[in-house]
């Protein structure tokens, strides 16, 4: 446990970097690049005391100076993360390009937790970059982290955003900014295939001992940890595709550096959420192909776990040819865990408490009708959510296909259990808000304009995203019929 330190008794933090004692070949140290006019452009409060930190500390200049590089924490020890990854199915080798982890905070029930800035400058991985972020980009990954969280998906989140009074140039001038990003860890499928590229066996098997140590530490007397870390790992995974593809979340940009071994979701860049279902949607201006498209995320996922199962080989067994017969066993698991927890989900949508044989049939029917009539996704399970609220008060009311709806009605009427059971389920599984991609364009503008009152409204809302309430209720509404095809692009 580190030392504690005055800035603990000032800003409630305890700093460490066990990521620095790893082996040298996985991070280089490197310093945060100081920035003109650092000011606190949005903090996040809330998170803020989840950590056990001092809001009315850090919430002021001495937080922007660190929440802007200008000065680091005492007991941190900056540094710029190692890492490979498929992009677009192409591997390369990368690092942070942009980012400083600056460390661990420890909190008083000893969990870790890493603090990054983003943004902060060039680092040894920039590969002729600048280092800098936009202030829209790292406002709409501190929007879609806490739309994420409080849909209680897994999620690194944004302890704040800091303006620096710099422009950068992308296709325009636009307004500096540096994101501090909160995470389990930031350890990624790439980060193990590049050590697996560089050939460094001492590094990848301190980093499996090191990734199950610190997020799975049930597995560290496992006969094979690296096979039970990568089976650990898959169905986080599994259950992570299973959460987004039940709220109608796009990443955007899935290569294996944006896949975290912790299961949090990480890296907002071009991401979306759709509007009306289709498993084609493809929001990303950089995914001309539709690789990461909505419906593709879970084979993208597995594909990206078969990466990761292949840097463990070495570790796994000896002889190669028994280790790719464990991986494979191992990967082929994948699909069964996905569409489990899928299935399961979807039944929770619908309010099926039990499980009948023909409940994929049900599940899938109802999608392929809402495909086929272009009906909004979220909008349509909170009005089957709504329709069980009134308790089937019109039995003739359309809500989906005549033939689809009969046979939904039906089996609700096999149910064992109160009504009130299945509306306490459906409401839970169904919100009534999302991030709509109209509304975070809103806010996004208007922030960057300097009008943050949008941005904190739509947060507000997004926080109890499960509530009808009167500041939900105008978040609710779909995109408008003359809102133009939705385009993201990648902060880069």
């Amino acid at each position: 446990m580190p030392a504690r330190s005055d800035q603990h008794e000032k800003f409630g933090w305890v700093f460490d970097n066990s990521y620095a004692r790893l082996p040298q070949s996985l991070f280089s140290p490197v310093s945060p690049t100081r920035v003109e006019r650092p000011q606190l452009a949005i903090f996040n409060e809330g998170l803020a005391r989840e950590l056990g930190l001092n809001s009315a500390e850090l919430a002021s200049h001495e937080g922007a100076m660190i929440f802007s590089g200008n000065m680091v924490p005492e007991g941190a020890w900056p540094l710029a993360q190692a890492y490979a990854g498929h992009q677009f199915g192409h591997f390369t080798n990368l690092g942070d390009g942009r980012a400083v982890l600056l460390g661990e905070m420890v909190t008083a029930d000893g969990n870790r937790h890493d603090l990054q800035l983003k943004g902060s400058g060039p680092t040894p991985y920039s590969r002729r970059g600048d280092g800098r972020a936009a202030l829209g980009p790292m406002l709409r990954e501190y929007i879609i982290g806490e739309a994420m969280h409080g849909l209680g998906i897994p999620t690194t989140r944004s302890l704040a955003v800091t303006t620096t009074g710099e422009e950068i140039v992308r296709d325009q001038i636009l307004p500096g900014a540096v994101l501090t990003r909160v995470a389990a860890s930031h350890i990624r499928v790439g980060t193990f295939e590049y050590a697996a590229a560089i050939g460094d066996h001492e590094a990848l098997s301190v980093l499996t001992y090191y990734t199950a140590e610190r997020h799975y530490p049930e597995l560290l007397s496992a006969d094979n940890l690296a096979l039970a870390l990568f089976e650990a790992v898959m169905k986080r995974q599994a259950e992570l595709m299973a959460r987004w593809m039940c709220v109608g979340f796009v990443h955007g940009v899935m290569n294996t550096d944006n896949m975290a071994l912790s299961g949090e979701t990480i890296d907002y860049g071009p991401c979306a959420f759709v509007d009306t279902y289709d498993p084609a949607a493809v929001f990303s201006s950089i995914d001309r192909h539709g690789r990461y498209a909505f419906g593709n995320q879970p084979n993208i996922a597995q594909w990206n776990l078969a990466r990761l199962v292949e840097a463990l080989l070495p570790l796994m067994d000896p002889v190669r040819e028994r280790a790719i017969a464990q991986a494979e066993e191992a990967l082929e698991k994948f699909p069964a865990l996905y569409q489990a927890s899928y299935d399961s989900r979807l039944r929770s949508k619908l309010g099926l408490l039990d499980v009948e044989d023909g409940d994929r049939e049900l599940t899938e029917g109802l999608l392929l009708a809402m495909k086929s009539a272009g009906a909004d996704f979220t909008a349509t399970f909170v009005k089957l959510t709504r329709f069980v609220e009134r308790g089937y008060s019109d039995p003739n009311e359309l809500l989906v296909n005549e033939e689809w709806d009969k046979r939904w009605l039906t089996r609700l009427q096999r149910l064992n259990y109160p009504a009130s059971q299945v509306v306490e389920v459906m409401r839970k599984a169904n919100p009534v808000v999302i991030p709509r991609n109209h509304r975070v364009e809103e806010a996004l503008s208007a922030a960057v304009a300097g009008d943050f009152s949008i941005m904190h409204r739509l947060l507000d809302a997004l926080r109890s995203p499960h509530t009808d309430a009167e500041h939900t209720l105008p978040y609710q509404q779909g995109a408008p019929k003359s809102a133009a095809p939705y385009r993201t692009y990648c902060g880069t």
